[in-house]
Protein backbone atom coordinates (compact mmCIF):
# COMPACT_ATOMS: atom_id res chain seq x y z
CA UNK A 1 0.00 0.00 0.00
CA UNK A 2 1.09 3.44 -0.87
CA UNK A 3 1.71 6.09 0.96
CA UNK A 4 0.06 9.41 0.08
CA UNK A 5 2.53 12.47 0.51
CA UNK A 6 1.89 14.98 1.83
CA UNK A 7 3.43 18.49 0.52
CA UNK A 8 5.36 21.15 2.88
CA UNK A 9 3.92 24.14 3.93
CA UNK A 10 6.40 26.26 2.27
CA UNK A 11 5.39 24.52 -1.06
CA UNK A 12 1.77 25.42 -0.14
CA UNK A 13 1.78 28.72 -0.06
CA UNK A 14 4.02 29.01 -2.89
CA UNK A 15 1.22 27.26 -4.85
CA UNK A 16 -1.27 29.58 -2.98
CA UNK A 17 0.72 32.26 -3.95
CA UNK A 18 1.21 31.85 -7.60
CA UNK A 19 -2.52 31.04 -7.85
CA UNK A 20 -3.35 34.85 -6.43
CA UNK A 21 -0.61 36.33 -8.51
CA UNK A 22 -2.09 34.68 -11.49
CA UNK A 23 -5.53 35.77 -10.76
CA UNK A 24 -4.50 39.39 -10.05
CA UNK A 25 -2.84 39.18 -13.69
CA UNK A 26 -6.02 38.25 -15.33
CA UNK A 27 -7.99 40.80 -13.55
CA UNK A 28 -5.83 43.57 -14.63
CA UNK A 29 -6.03 42.32 -18.53
CA UNK A 30 -9.30 42.62 -18.05
CA UNK A 31 -9.78 45.55 -16.62
CA UNK A 32 -7.00 47.40 -18.89
CA UNK A 33 -9.07 45.99 -21.70
CA UNK A 34 -12.40 46.44 -20.72
CA UNK A 35 -11.22 50.34 -19.83
CA UNK A 36 -9.44 50.74 -23.57
CA UNK A 37 -12.52 49.33 -25.15
CA UNK A 38 -14.79 52.39 -23.18
CA UNK A 39 -12.62 54.85 -24.19
CA UNK A 40 -12.14 54.00 -27.77
CA UNK A 41 -13.01 56.66 -30.29
CA UNK A 42 -16.32 54.20 -31.59
CA UNK A 43 -17.71 54.83 -28.53
CA UNK A 44 -17.90 58.96 -28.33
CA UNK A 45 -20.79 60.74 -27.80
CA UNK A 46 -22.09 61.24 -31.41
CA UNK A 47 -25.39 62.58 -30.72
CA UNK A 48 -28.47 63.55 -28.39
CA UNK A 49 -31.77 62.83 -28.99
CA UNK A 50 -33.70 65.80 -27.06
CA UNK A 51 -37.56 64.60 -26.43
CA UNK A 52 -40.59 65.98 -24.50
CA UNK A 53 -41.27 69.45 -23.82
CA UNK A 54 -39.46 72.23 -25.54
CA UNK A 55 -42.07 74.85 -26.18
CA UNK A 56 -39.69 77.71 -24.75
CA UNK A 57 -36.05 75.82 -25.62
CA UNK A 58 -34.48 75.05 -29.01
CA UNK A 59 -33.64 71.52 -28.86
CA UNK A 60 -30.82 72.35 -31.75
CA UNK A 61 -29.61 75.59 -29.44
CA UNK A 62 -30.50 73.00 -26.52
CA UNK A 63 -27.70 70.57 -28.34
CA UNK A 64 -25.15 72.93 -29.21
CA UNK A 65 -25.05 74.51 -25.73
CA UNK A 66 -24.73 71.38 -23.72
CA UNK A 67 -22.42 69.26 -25.96
CA UNK A 68 -19.19 71.01 -25.14
CA UNK A 69 -20.21 70.03 -21.41
CA UNK A 70 -20.26 66.58 -22.16
CA UNK A 71 -16.99 64.68 -21.28
CA UNK A 72 -16.83 60.89 -21.75
CA UNK A 73 -17.54 58.25 -24.20
CA UNK A 74 -20.86 55.98 -23.87
CA UNK A 75 -19.65 54.07 -20.90
CA UNK A 76 -17.56 56.89 -19.04
CA UNK A 77 -19.77 59.59 -19.53
CA UNK A 78 -21.45 61.32 -16.50
CA UNK A 79 -25.56 61.64 -16.76
CA UNK A 80 -25.17 63.37 -13.63
CA UNK A 81 -23.85 66.13 -15.27
CA UNK A 82 -25.48 65.72 -18.46
CA UNK A 83 -28.56 66.14 -16.43
CA UNK A 84 -27.48 69.18 -14.69
CA UNK A 85 -26.30 70.89 -17.70
CA UNK A 86 -29.54 70.65 -19.48
CA UNK A 87 -31.59 71.36 -16.33
CA UNK A 88 -29.13 74.72 -15.69
CA UNK A 89 -31.54 75.75 -18.90
CA UNK A 90 -34.13 78.56 -18.92
CA UNK A 91 -37.36 76.82 -18.54
CA UNK A 92 -36.12 73.61 -17.97
CA UNK A 93 -37.53 71.85 -14.56
CA UNK A 94 -36.65 68.22 -15.04
CA UNK A 95 -34.50 66.28 -17.22
CA UNK A 96 -34.28 62.87 -17.73
CA UNK A 97 -30.79 61.37 -19.58
CA UNK A 98 -30.42 57.75 -20.53
CA UNK A 99 -27.68 56.34 -22.89
CA UNK A 100 -28.47 54.52 -26.39
CA UNK A 101 -25.88 52.23 -27.30
CA UNK A 102 -23.46 52.36 -28.90
CA UNK A 103 -22.72 56.36 -28.98
CA UNK A 104 -25.80 58.46 -28.68
CA UNK A 105 -27.71 60.05 -25.42
CA UNK A 106 -31.61 60.59 -25.18
CA UNK A 107 -32.53 63.56 -23.16
CA UNK A 108 -36.56 63.76 -22.28
CA UNK A 109 -37.09 67.13 -20.73
CA UNK A 110 -40.18 68.55 -18.97
CA UNK A 111 -40.46 72.53 -18.78
CA UNK A 112 -42.30 74.64 -16.21
CA UNK A 113 -45.52 75.49 -16.94
CA UNK A 114 -46.14 78.97 -14.90
CA UNK A 115 -49.21 79.50 -13.27
CA UNK A 116 -48.63 82.64 -11.51
CA UNK A 117 -45.88 85.77 -10.89
CA UNK A 118 -44.29 85.64 -7.77
CA UNK A 119 -42.71 88.39 -5.05
CA UNK A 120 -41.42 87.91 -2.35
CA UNK A 121 -42.72 90.45 0.47
CA UNK A 122 -41.67 93.42 -0.06
CA UNK A 123 -40.00 92.99 -3.01
CA UNK A 124 -43.27 93.16 -5.30
CA UNK A 125 -41.11 94.68 -8.27
CA UNK A 126 -38.58 91.79 -8.60
CA UNK A 127 -41.37 88.71 -9.98
CA UNK A 128 -40.58 85.86 -10.74
CA UNK A 129 -42.58 82.83 -11.95
CA UNK A 130 -44.39 80.05 -10.23
CA UNK A 131 -45.15 76.33 -11.74
CA UNK A 132 -47.55 74.10 -11.52
CA UNK A 133 -46.13 72.48 -8.45
CA UNK A 134 -45.28 75.31 -6.46
CA UNK A 135 -41.90 76.03 -7.09
CA UNK A 136 -40.84 79.32 -7.76
CA UNK A 137 -38.13 79.63 -11.22
CA UNK A 138 -36.69 82.28 -13.01
CA UNK A 139 -36.83 82.74 -16.95
CA UNK A 140 -37.62 85.63 -19.51
CA UNK A 141 -41.03 87.21 -18.49
CA UNK A 142 -41.28 89.00 -21.71
CA UNK A 143 -41.81 84.61 -22.66
CA UNK A 144 -45.39 84.83 -20.66
CA UNK A 145 -49.04 86.97 -20.76
CA UNK A 146 -47.90 88.72 -17.29
CA UNK A 147 -51.49 90.16 -17.53
CA UNK A 148 -53.55 86.58 -17.20
CA UNK A 149 -51.21 85.88 -14.36
CA UNK A 150 -52.29 86.32 -10.60
CA UNK A 151 -49.38 87.92 -8.14
CA UNK A 152 -48.13 85.51 -5.20
CA UNK A 153 -46.74 87.13 -3.00
CA UNK A 154 -45.43 85.56 0.55
CA UNK A 155 -42.05 84.64 2.23
CA UNK A 156 -39.56 82.86 0.39
CA UNK A 157 -40.05 79.11 0.71
CA UNK A 158 -44.03 79.21 0.92
CA UNK A 159 -44.22 79.76 -2.99
CA UNK A 160 -46.41 75.90 -2.86
CA UNK A 161 -48.33 77.09 0.28
CA UNK A 162 -49.48 80.63 -1.56
CA UNK A 163 -50.49 78.88 -4.51
CA UNK A 164 -52.37 76.00 -2.87
CA UNK A 165 -54.47 78.59 -0.96
CA UNK A 166 -54.94 80.67 -4.69
CA UNK A 167 -55.84 77.60 -5.96
CA UNK A 168 -58.82 77.10 -2.78
CA UNK A 169 -59.95 80.27 -2.74
CA UNK A 170 -60.09 81.48 -6.49
CA UNK A 171 -62.91 79.63 -7.65
CA UNK A 172 -65.14 81.04 -4.87
CA UNK A 173 -64.55 84.64 -6.13
CA UNK A 174 -65.04 83.85 -9.86
CA UNK A 175 -68.93 82.47 -8.86
CA UNK A 176 -69.34 86.17 -9.00
CA UNK A 177 -67.44 87.03 -11.69
CA UNK A 178 -64.79 88.78 -9.84
CA UNK A 179 -60.96 87.73 -10.02
CA UNK A 180 -57.77 87.13 -7.47
CA UNK A 181 -55.66 89.88 -9.40
CA UNK A 182 -53.29 89.24 -5.68
CA UNK A 183 -52.82 87.21 -3.28
CA UNK A 184 -50.30 87.60 -0.31
CA UNK A 185 -49.37 85.78 2.67
CA UNK A 186 -47.64 88.50 5.11
CA UNK A 187 -44.57 86.94 7.35
CA UNK A 188 -46.79 86.54 10.56
CA UNK A 189 -49.11 84.22 8.62
CA UNK A 190 -51.87 86.68 7.49
CA UNK A 191 -53.95 85.91 4.13
CA UNK A 192 -55.22 89.32 1.99
CA UNK A 193 -56.36 89.41 -1.71
CA UNK A 194 -56.57 92.19 -4.44
CA UNK A 195 -59.72 91.99 -6.94
CA UNK A 196 -59.10 92.55 -10.54
CA UNK A 197 -61.64 95.37 -9.67
CA UNK A 198 -59.64 96.78 -6.96
CA UNK A 199 -60.78 95.76 -3.88
CA UNK A 200 -58.56 94.71 -1.00
CA UNK A 201 -60.17 92.00 1.40
CA UNK A 202 -58.36 90.64 4.42
CA UNK A 203 -58.89 87.56 4.94
CA UNK A 204 -57.36 86.69 8.31
CA UNK A 205 -54.97 84.09 9.40
CA UNK A 206 -55.29 79.68 8.99
CA UNK A 207 -55.47 77.10 6.36
CA UNK A 208 -57.60 76.83 3.72
CA UNK A 209 -59.61 74.81 5.97
CA UNK A 210 -60.01 77.83 8.39
CA UNK A 211 -60.02 80.67 5.89
CA UNK A 212 -62.83 78.97 3.26
CA UNK A 213 -65.46 79.14 5.68
CA UNK A 214 -64.93 83.25 6.13
CA UNK A 215 -64.84 83.71 2.76
CA UNK A 216 -67.76 81.87 1.51
CA UNK A 217 -69.71 83.92 4.29
CA UNK A 218 -68.52 86.72 2.79
CA UNK A 219 -69.50 85.98 -0.82
CA UNK A 220 -72.99 84.41 -0.12
CA UNK A 221 -74.28 87.65 1.60
CA UNK A 222 -72.73 90.11 -0.67
CA UNK A 223 -75.26 90.59 -2.91
CA UNK A 224 -77.91 91.32 -0.30
CA UNK A 225 -75.56 93.79 1.88
CA UNK A 226 -74.34 96.07 -1.48
CA UNK A 227 -78.22 95.72 -2.69
CA UNK A 228 -79.26 97.79 0.08
CA UNK A 229 -77.28 100.74 -0.89
CA UNK A 230 -78.53 99.99 -4.44
CA UNK A 231 -74.96 98.96 -5.30
CA UNK A 232 -73.35 96.06 -6.96
CA UNK A 233 -70.72 93.57 -5.91
CA UNK A 234 -68.25 95.07 -7.93
CA UNK A 235 -68.47 98.38 -6.00
CA UNK A 236 -66.23 96.83 -3.32
CA UNK A 237 -63.58 99.23 -2.03
CA UNK A 238 -61.96 97.09 0.86
CA UNK A 239 -63.21 93.74 3.49
CA UNK A 240 -62.19 92.49 6.22
CA UNK A 241 -63.04 89.10 6.97
CA UNK A 242 -61.32 88.91 10.35
CA UNK A 243 -64.24 89.72 12.73
CA UNK A 244 -65.34 86.16 14.57
CA UNK A 245 -68.81 86.70 13.70
CA UNK A 246 -69.30 89.38 10.81
CA UNK A 247 -67.42 90.73 8.24
CA UNK A 248 -67.09 95.07 7.85
CA UNK A 249 -66.66 96.25 4.44
CA UNK A 250 -66.34 99.50 2.60
CA UNK A 251 -68.12 100.38 -0.78
CA UNK A 252 -67.62 103.30 -3.64
CA UNK A 253 -69.67 105.94 -3.19
CA UNK A 254 -71.06 105.45 0.08
CA UNK A 255 -70.05 106.89 2.92
CA UNK A 256 -71.01 105.15 6.64
CA UNK A 257 -70.33 108.69 8.43
CA UNK A 258 -73.12 109.97 10.02
CA UNK A 259 -72.77 114.31 9.83
CA UNK A 260 -72.95 116.22 12.87
CA UNK A 261 -76.75 117.99 12.10
CA UNK A 262 -75.73 120.61 14.93
CA UNK A 263 -72.71 121.99 13.47
CA UNK A 264 -72.99 125.16 12.16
Amino acid sequence: MKSKVVAPVDVKLMNLAVAVLVLVFVALCALATVRSVSRARAFDIQGITVTGDSRHNNSLTLRANVAPRIAGTFFTVDLSRVRAAFESAPWVRRAVVHREYPNRLRVSLQEHEPVALWGSEGSQGDARLVNSFGEVFEANLGEVDQDSLPLLIGPDGQSAEVLAMYRAVAPLFTGLDMAIEQLQLSARGSWSVRLDAGAEIELGRGNPDEVLPRVDRFLKTLTQVVSRYGRAANAIESADLRHENGYAIRLRGVSTTVADAGKK
